[in-house]
This record gives C-alpha cells, sequence and structure tokens, in this order.
C-alpha cells in the first residue's frame, strides 16, 4: 500500500513539474524549478531525469535549462489542435495546397531541430512528405531558416555553436560563412529555401509567422519534388507562402510582415 502511494506521489509530482514548465516562456533551471514546486532540487532532478527518458521534457544542455518535450506535445496534439496557431493554421495550409498543388506544412523550432506540427498533402502522386511529428535539423530546413533568421545574430551564433550543422545531402549547409550568407538573404527576401538540403530532389519555400509578441513562433511552408518547383518558379511560390504566413500571424493576434 505503501509503495503505491509513493508511486502516485512521484507521478503527481511529475504533472506538476510539466504544469509549471508548460506555464513558462523559457526553459528553467532545475533549482527554479524545485522552487515552485516545493520539491528537493535532489527529487526535482530525479523526476526531470525519468521525465527526459520518455522525451516528456528535454534538457538544453548550453542553457542549464529544462523544457516540455517532444511526447508531452503528442499527448496534448487534440488540445493543441483545438487552441493554437495549429487549429486555424490548417485552413492556410489547404489554401496553399490548393494554390501551388504541392504539401503546405506548418512547423516550430525545438531542440535544434524544425518539427512538423500540421500538413495538407499534395494531391499529385509524387509527393514530397515529412509527417506531423517529424524532425529535421533546422539549417537543412526552409522553415527552420525562415524562424533562425528572426533571431537577434548573438541568439544564431549560441544556436549554431550548440548544435552544428547537419549534412543530410551533399546540398546542406555546412560551414558558417554559406550560413550567414544566407541568413542575410533571408532577411532581404523574408522568405528562405531548402534546396534539396533534406532530401535529394525535394525542393522547399518557408515563411515565418509571427505571434502577438512579434516573435516568430511558427513557420508555414510549401514543399515538392524540385522537377515540380523548380527554381524558376521559386519567387512565384514564396510570394503565395509569404501571403499565408502573414495570413496566419493576422489570424492569431500577430503581425504581418513588413
Amino acid at each position: 500500500m505503501e509503495a503505491r502511494e509513493s508511486h502516485v506521489q512521484s507521478v503527481s509530482r511529475a504533472l506538476k513539474l510539466m504544469t509549471i514548465l508548460g506555464k513558462s516562456s523559457r526553459g528553467m533551471r532545475v533549482s527554479d524549478l524545485a522552487r515552485e514546486s516545493g520539491l528537493a532540487v535532489s527529487t526535482t532532478h530525479r523526476l526531470l531525469t525519468t521525465l527526459e527518458n520518455d522525451e516528456f521534457v528535454h534538457f538544453d544542455h548550453g542553457q542549464r535549462e529544462w523544457h516540455v518535450g517532444r511526447e508531452a506535445f503528442a499527448v496534448g496534439a487534440n488540445y493543441l489542435q483545438k487552441r493554437s496557431y495549429v487549429a486555424p493554421g490548417m485552413g492556410q495550409l489547404r489554401r496553399l495546397r490548393d494554390a501551388t498543388k504541392e504539401t503546405a506544412n506548418l512547423g516550430c523550432l525545438e531542440d535544434g531541430q524544425l518539427v512538423t506540427l500540421g500538413q495538407a498533402e499534395s494531391r499529385e502522386i509524387m509527393r514530397a512528405i515529412s509527417p506531423p511529428g517529424g524532425r529535421v535539423p533546422a539549417t537543412c530546413s526552409a522553415m527552420g531558416k525562415a524562424l533562425l533568421a528572426t533571431w537577434p545574430d548573438t541568439e544564431i551564433d549560441r544556436f549554431i555553436t550548440r548544435h552544428g550543422f547537419t549534412a543530410l545531402t551533399a546540398r546542406s549547409i555546412t560551414d558558417p560563412a554559406s550560413f550567414w550568407s544566407e541568413i542575410a538573404e533571408i532577411r532581404h527576401s523574408g522568405f528562405a529555401v531548402d534546396d534539396e538540403e533534406h532530401a535529394r530532389d525535394l525542393r522547399c519555400i518557408g515563411a515565418a509567422v509571427l505571434g502577438p509578441s512579434g516573435e516568430a513562433i511558427a513557420a508555414i511552408s510549401v514543399s515538392g519534388i524540385a522537377q515540380r518547383v523548380t527554381r524558376e518558379r521559386i519567387q512565384t511560390v514564396a510570394n503565395k507562402v509569404m501571403t499565408a504566413a502573414s495570413q496566419l500571424s493576422l489570424r492569431i493576434g500577430g503581425q504581418k510582415r513588413l
């Protein structure tokens, strides 16, 4: 009986820690979590480590902070669909899919990777699919690069120091000079391009979605095989992607790109 009560208490404490993390707009240190939860630091760390093993939380080693993890998102997906920008974003994705005839995506950054949150699949036989819940290194992703380009240079520097560059294809960016040159171009044009950097024969065009605070909280993209999303077609598709991103920004009380 005592063992059962101990397990129930541990579950209750773990959920309390996740609730505190979920209310924080930034990551939290273990000492802050312990103070807010009223738990000992050792107990807090043990519970967080257990949650991390199942990806309900994740630890940013660079900042020494804890964040809500991927599995917490998966469990709460139904709530997310109804309450966040994902639900209103789906309408934008479907319209963007119909306007371009290619797959439209919605994603956000998490622990150095771009996580796909929502998607409207192309009706073409040959489709480019990274399914909802899929993860891609941010520097190989149009949505990831579009989001990073909105950050201050100092934060981008920390990001690169922490996560580095991942080469998924021969066209993936692997050096800082090329990356910074692309960031400058994204800031100028308002959109980012994954030119076969994530997968061969796949091209993707993305733009950031701005939230009420003015910060980029997500990104929208169109992805398709390179034979259809040709280089000559990039600007035309990019205009539609930027329009969709601006419309979603306004829909959720954010800003459109100036």
